[in-house]
């Protein structure tokens, strides 16, 4: 972390303004806010999904501002003006958020620095996303820069995920709790995810959902890239498959039935709506909830990378005798 934003941080915690305000313990208020980070980061990629689905990308014809002259949207901008402009104002709701989960975590004791620079990346996070999405509007939605912007979010949607973990984690060493084979399938099967993300952001480039009407396309055929997007679709279900055959011979303490049972269920829906959007000619609704579906995806592979590792428990050593116990003997 810089400097910088270190000494920011500690001015924060040594205020005695927030003494009796912010927790010192891993509390229920805690791990809700951790809980919440996830939810709104993976929430906003559905409002996002919305303005480009609902051509309202240039809604706001500029940014900060939505208009040259005016912050809000005017009536002449019509109902695109609000959709836009609604997606910005969620922007201002994870801040919030990420300022929460900043505090909640700030005056734990023992201190948690892993948790205090993880809500920090992510207040940070949101804040780069903000300018990349102002980006995206100066650039007429050009599809390589909305392909970062979502990109971003899923990146976001990580370190939100890794942060709730933690919180629950705790601290300390950790170590592998399962078997290297199993650990390979469970990397191989995260390398899928982030390949089946990647070619479905260059499919959504080349596809009618442009944001608006004047906005460029990438010239990749979508019919063909429909394809190669669902192999290693496919290919990351089967390796799903195998990690849940795998997890039922790992400790009951890892948890990791129940997290690849999560991962399994959000891809199965997944799969079932890409074939109904591609069958139906890309309903809003669908490509929308498929959207959504993706970074839910991307959380819950992380989760079941998280869940390969426990923390070390150190073990009990018997006590030197004294030399009064000693002699006795």
């Amino acid at each position: 972390m810089h400097r910088s934003a270190a000494r920011f941080i500690e001015r924060i915690r040594r205020s005695r303004a927030y003494a009796t305000l912010l927790p010192t313990s891993i509390t229920r208020w805690v791990r809700t806010v951790a809980w919440l980070s996830v939810v709104v980061n993976i929430g906003i990629v559905g409002t996002g999904g919305l303005v480009r689905l609902t051509g309202s990308g240039m809604g706001c014809e500029t940014w900060p501002y939505c208009t040259a002259d005016s912050l809000i949207p005017t009536p002449e901008l019509g109902i695109h003006g609000l959709i836009e402009f609604g997606n910005r104002t969620l922007t201002g709701v994870l801040v919030v958020v990420a300022a929460l989960a900043f505090l909640s975590v700030l005056r734990l004791q023992p201190r948690r620095p892993d948790l205090v620079r993880l809500s920090f990346a992510i207040g940070v996070g949101i804040i780069v996303q903000a300018v990349v999405g102002g980006v995206t509007v100066w650039l007429h939605l050009h599809p390589s820069i909305v392909g970062f912007h979502f990109l971003l979010s899923a990146a976001l949607v990580v370190l939100a995920t890794v942060f709730a973990h933690r919180v629950y984690a705790g601290q300390g060493p950790r170590e592998s709790g399962v078997s290297r084979g199993y650990a390979g399938l469970a990397w191989a099967t995260a390398a899928s995810v982030a390949v089946t993300v990647a070619i479905g952001v260059l499919l959504t480039g080349s596809g009618p959902h442009a944001g608006d009407e004047a906005a460029a396309r990438n010239g990749l055929d979508p019919i063909l890239w429909q394809h190669i997007h669902a192999w290693p679709g496919y290919l990351t279900f089967a390796l799903s498959v195998l990690l849940m055959a795998g997890a039922f011979r790992t400790s009951p303490s890892l948890d990791l039935r129940r997290w690849v049972g999560i991962l399994l269920a959000v891809e199965f829906v997944q799969i079932a709506v890409g074939l109904w959007q591609a069958r139906t000619g890309l309903p809003i609704v669908l490509v929308n909830i498929h959207m959504v579906l993706a970074v839910a995806l991307v959380a819950a592979m992380t989760a079941v990378l998280l869940h390969l590792e426990r923390r070390v428990v150190a073990q009990d050593v018997a006590p030197e005798p004294s030399p009064v116990e000693a002699s006795a003997r």
